[in-house]
Parts: structure tokens; sequence; C-alpha cells
């Protein structure tokens, strides 16, 4: 019997992983028949776990989603990382989460052996979050839901948005992606009156309903959500734009730019073009002497006229070296 129970629930491991399972398979990993195999794959439907099962040269067996969920077999390091997961989603923004997530969160350490207790033990008592600088918005995990649904099935939302300074506007949008960075979600969508590509922050949303019609699919803007969220919001944010032409290989600076920092373009195999910003003109400048390469500013101005007063900052905190002694005539004639 306790040879049975056994090879059920290695059974159910194998067929928890995301593929199919072809019979033959199982029997070996198993090293049972394959009359055993199927007769196990009977008990479990029993118990409650759907097995689909398919038939032909390329069937097989897999788990199915069903009515209600069945309990998991999680690997060592699975049931680490689930652990530390629904603690983080626990001091996450999203109001209403906090309980569930404890709840879920004492389930889990109540079942882990005492090896895994006291790894996930030391993660939480020796790691420290550091707190934001400011309160970060709450975010609706119904609303969430309603914006990723609306991404998945294709269909059009009409919704009304606040931007930063607080004015609202009512729009008309095809959503794309749900967007998350750091602790803000955004939604990516094509603006239909305005015919081009939007990011919404998804707190400043309120979606009207019914939903609107189905709609063609698109390909990710910049091919790939993340990074035009990434780019936009980034430049939302700076108060100092600058074009910079540096002589070097647009692949060289990339490896020392990210999305969210600036946009390389290749001008040859020599040079390229790096649209950056920064709030002051310092962190501008800073940023700039950090790529490892000669660049060339004309603009803007106020940038121009910075790197100038920098370089003669720096002239003068490195004095020439004094010129080297020269021998006197009458000692080099001896």
């Amino acid at each position: 019997m306790l040879e049975t129970s056994a090879r059920l629930l290695r059974l159910l491991s194998l067929l928890q992983s995301p593929r199919e399972w072809p019979g033959t398979e199982l029997a070996e990993r198993l090293g049972v028949s394959g009359r055993t195999v199927r007769n196990d794959i009977e008990r479990l439907r029993t118990l409650g776990y759907p097995v689909d099962a398919t038939r032909g040269s390329a069937g097989g067996y897999r788990l199915a989603a069903g009515t209600a969920m069945p309990p998991l077999l999680l690997e060592d390091d699975e049931a680490v990382a689930v652990t530390i997961a629904v603690r983080t989603v626990a001091r996450s923004a999203m109001p209403g989460m906090e309980e569930t997530s404890l709840q879920a969160l004492a389930k889990l350490e109540q079942v882990l052996p005492s090896r895994l207790r006291r790894r996930v033990r030391a993660l939480q008592q020796y790691t420290v979050p550091v707190p934001a600088d400011r309160a970060d918005p709450g975010i609706d995990t119904e609303l969430l839901m309603t914006l990723a649904s609306a991404c998945r099935d294709r269909e059009r939302l009409r919704l009304d948005y606040r931007d930063h300074a607080g004015t609202p506007s009512r729009r008309l949008v095809e959503p794309q992606r749900v967007v998350n960075w750091g602790r803000r979600w955004y939604l990516v969508a094509w603006d239909v009156d305005r015919e081009d590509w939007r990011m919404f922050r998804v707190d400043r949303i309120t979606p009207r309903t019914p939903s609107g019609p189905r709609f063609a699919p698109r390909e990710d803007p910049e091919g790939d959500a993340a990074v035009y969220v990434a780019g936009k919001a980034s430049a939302a944010a700076w108060r100092h734009r600058a074009r910079v032409t540096v002589h070097a290989p647009a692949a060289a600076v990339l490896e020392r730019i990210n999305p969210a920092v600036g946009v390389v373009e290749a001008v040859d195999e020599h040079t390229c073009v790096l649209a950056t910003g920064a709030d002051s003109l310092d962190g501008l400048a800073v940023h700039l002497g950090m790529l490892g390469h000669d660049f060339t500013v004309t603009e803007p101005a106020e940038l121009v006229a910075h790197l100038r007063d920098l370089a003669a900052r720096y002239a003068r905190a490195t004095p020439a070296p004094p010129p080297p002694a020269q021998s006197s005539p009458a000692a080099s004639s001896r």
C-alpha cells in the first residue's frame, strides 16, 4: 500500500510539469508496466485530479485544470520560491491582498519540512526591504484583472483617465499589455482617437462598461512593451533632455545603457546618437562622463555651457606638471 501511495505521488509530481507525458515514458520513469500507469491514472481521477488523455503516437497524459484546486507537489526550491513570493505580495501595494497572502503564507509554512522552514525563516529574519521614499499608489486587484482580461480577449476599453496634473479625459483604447515596474503598474494600449501608442498608469484609470468590440492584434510598441514603458516613464521625469553624438559603435554604448536611461540609435559603424536626460544638469553630465567613450554635445545650450564649466573646473583641479629639470652645460661636459 505504501509503495502504491508513493508511486501515485511520484506520478502526480510528473504530471504537474507543463507537458504531455506518453504512457511508455511514465512507465519507464516509475518502473512499472503500462497497465499499472493506466490504473494509477484512474486512481488520480478518482481522487479529483483531472487527467486528460489523448490517443495516437503523439498522445499521452496531461494534468488539466479542474473545478477545484487539488493539492500541489513542490520540489524544495519551488516551495521556498513560492513562500518568498507570497510574502512579497503580502507587502505589495495591492489593497485587499495582504490578509489573503498572509493566510496562504501560514498554510505554506505549516506544511514545510523543518529543513525548508529554517531556510525560509532565515530569509524572513535577515532580509529587510528598503522603504520607499514616498508612498506608492495602491492598485485594485480587480482592476488589474479587468485590464489583463481585456488584453487577452482583444476587447476595446472605454476608460476615464487622470494625468499627472489631475486633468480628466475619456479614452477609447485597444489594450496590449499590463506592465509592472517596481511598485507601479502601467497599461500599454493603442489610443484609437490619437492613432498612436499610449501608456497609462493603472492607479489613474477608471474603466467604463460595457467593453467595446474586439480588435485585430498588433505587435508590441518598439517590439517590447516593457522597454516601451521603461523609456517613456523615465523620459516623463526628465527635466533636461539631450541628443548626444557618441563616437563609438552603438553595440558598445548599449552595453552601458538600459532602456530606462536612454535610447541609442546607430549612425554608422563607428558612431551613434544617444537620446537621454536627467532631472539635473549635474546628473546628466555625470551620466555622460561614465559612458567611457568620446562624445559631442551641441544642444541644449545650457548643457553645453555646463560641460564647459565642468571642463574648466577639472582642468584647474589637475595643474600641469612642472617641466623636467635640465642639466647645466658644465655638468654635461664632465
